[in-house]
């Protein structure tokens, strides 16, 4: 089932996915189909919600999801961990980095090690990891 978005907010999920690869030292993953289905989740989220929500992830109240921020793209993991669970922001590879992750993370066990190829690019939020630990296991989503 494909979702109807708007040609503005997927004009504008484009040019912010084509920036903050540029920002993050990413790059959009060598799967166009990958990259076109995140895309048009993150318009369609623009669309019906006002953001960016995270298209991969379930939850049980997107509308209050979205006043967490937690998964509003680029989603905090992505700002501080540099790992992006779509699998839109990743390595020339495919990967998402995993560098930066903590040793319980599914990233990390899913994909092993992956190193960041521009560690002095991306994770402007970096200093807020213990505080999105602590999020991430008391929150549902």
């Amino acid at each position: 089932m494909t979702k109807k978005v708007s040609e503005e907010s997927l004009a504008r999920i484009n040019n912010f996915v084509e920036k903050y690869c540029e920002k993050s030292g990413t790059t959009t993953h060598p799967d166009p189909s990958i990259t076109e289905a995140v895309v048009l989740g993150l318009a369609h989220h623009k669309d019906t919600l006002g953001k960016p929500l995270c298209p991969c992830r379930f939850y049980p109240d997107k509308e209050e999801e979205v006043k967490h921020r937690t998964w509003i793209c680029a989603c905090d993991d992505m700002q501080i961990y540099k790992y992006c669970h779509c699998l839109l922001f990743v390595t020339e590879e495919g990967l998402p980095i995993t560098e930066y992750l903590p040793e319980d993370h599914e990233g990390l066990r899913t994909y092993g090690l992956v190193k960041d190829p521009t560690p002095d690019k991306g994770r402007p939020l970096r200093n807020k990891a213990e505080e999105r630990e602590t999020e991430r296991k008391e929150r549902p989503s």
